[in-house]
């Protein structure tokens, strides 16, 4: 049996690519995203005998059946991988696009020009999908990608990895632009967040002890695609049923996602008309509140210090009651992860105010935060929403797979 391939070594294949990927034509990357699309049709039947042994590992082991649904491939979710790489190969290329230019007074010309980032690690979870959409993101903005996916999905992963970098071949990209790490112990893991010779970028999509590893382990630059613990503030002078429409729609339409809210901080002047109709309006979802809300919904559990920190991911959700926009305001600041907040509002001063001093990635007014989303946002995809400030915050399509570089032309000025 030969050696396992080292995660140095591996790291290195893909800074080996990364270079000839820089250099790579948008429509070399296009055909390369297309022939990958295709080839996971065809090899539909292949991709889920390689996931449903990862589907029977995880159910023998007694996980949730949320996890398993996460973690379960079906002919629609591989049709829908390749939708997706079809997708990206139709976004417009950000490599090359010239973001600003000046000339200087002694005639140097000067412009900033798009450029990829090289070598974009990302460490995610049981979600197979990630492999393709993330290796397609990368591949389109010029970067290779260098994954480390869990061992609950090794095996999807692994077929869905190998489908790719056979599509790439093909149309004469080098297979390295996609190195998937197939050792998925802890120490790997912490090994792989470190290799500052190769990786450019790191990305974690997972949940808090993910997080948490990073922080302690990590030694390459990396953002961070944080919890949301998101908060919507109906304001006094509020459109009552709007507001119970999105807040609705932000809890219930899909819980278990990050832009979904967590908290709603109501202004005592419309608490005793609007909670009540806003229980109608959450059916199936339970309340904890402080003090105020629960005199007015008294079947509200007592919310905790915790609840008012903690991202549910659930059909659960803390209301609380402000007497001013200025507490609503300390409240986020307090308690918020800087993912997404809103406001519900008529007021432009009250929309003003918060959009001004609310530090998170999105701000919205009126509108559900489940918007904070790349393809809402009409990036077309993304992979993840950072919610840290530098160098990207919010969600991130293919110009945050960038970086930018100087480009300086002269006529043999010297200083």
């Amino acid at each position: 049996m030969p050696e396992p391939t080292s995660i140095a070594d591996l790291g290195r294949r893909a800074k080996t690519a990364s270079r000839i990927l820089a250099s790579s034509s948008t429509s070399q990357k296009d055909d390369a995203l297309r022939a990958a699309a295709a080839l996971l049709v065809a090899r539909t039947e292949d991709l889920l005998a390689a996931n449903e042994a990862d589907v029977t590992r995880a159910e023998a082991g007694g996980v949730t059946a949320t996890v398993v649904d996460r973690l379960r491939l079906t002919a629609e979710r591989v049709a829908a991988m390749a939708g997706g790489l079809e997708q990206v190969a139709a976004l417009a290329d950000p490599v090359g696009e010239v973001v600003d230019g000046w000339v200087r007074p002694n005639g140097l010309q000067i412009s900033r020009v798009r450029v990829p980032l090289g070598v974009v690690a990302i460490i995610y979870e049981n979600r197979p999908n990630v492999t393709s959409d993330a290796a397609g993101l990368c591949l389109k903005s010029g970067n290779a990608a260098f994954l480390r996916g869990s061992s609950g999905a090794i095996t999807s992963n692994t077929a869905i990895a190998g489908v790719l970098r056979e599509a790439y071949e093909k149309v004469g990209l080098p297979a390295d632009a996609l190195v998937l790490v197939e050792d998925t112990s802890r120490e790997a893991a912490v090994e792989f967040m470190q290799q500052r010779g190769s990786i450019d970028c790191l990305i974690p999509r997972g949940g808090p002890s993910l997080i948490a590893s990073i922080l302690e382990h990590a030694t390459v630059p990396y953002v961070i695609d944080g919890d949301g613990n998101c908060h919507i503030y109906v304001d006094a002078d509020a459109d009552l049923e709007m507001a119970a429409r999105i807040i609705a729609n932000a809890k219930t339409q899909r819980p278990s996602v990050c832009n979904a809210a967590e908290s709603v901080l109501v202004h005592r002047s419309v608490a005793e008309t609007f909670l009540p109709a806003l229980r109608s309006a959450l059916a199936g979802v339970e309340l904890v509140g402080d003090e105020a809300a629960r005199a007015i919904l008294p079947t509200a559990r007592a919310a905790t210090e915790d609840d008012w920190a903690h991202e549910f991911l659930d059909l659960k959700l803390a209301i609380g009651v402000v007497d001013s926009l200025d507490e609503a305001i300390d409240h986020i600041a307090r308690y918020g992860s800087g993912h997404s907040e809103a406001i519900v509002t008529r007021s432009y001063e009250a929309a003003e105010r918060f959009t001004r001093e609310v530090d998170a990635a999105a701000v919205l007014v009126n509108a559900s935060t489940r918007f904070v989303d790349g393809e809402e946002f009409g990036f077309g995809a993304e992979i993840g929403i950072s919610t840290q400030k530098l160098h990207a915050r919010g969600p991130m399509g293919l110009r945050e797979l960038t970086t930018a570089k100087y480009i300086v032309r002269g006529s043999g000025q010297t200083r």
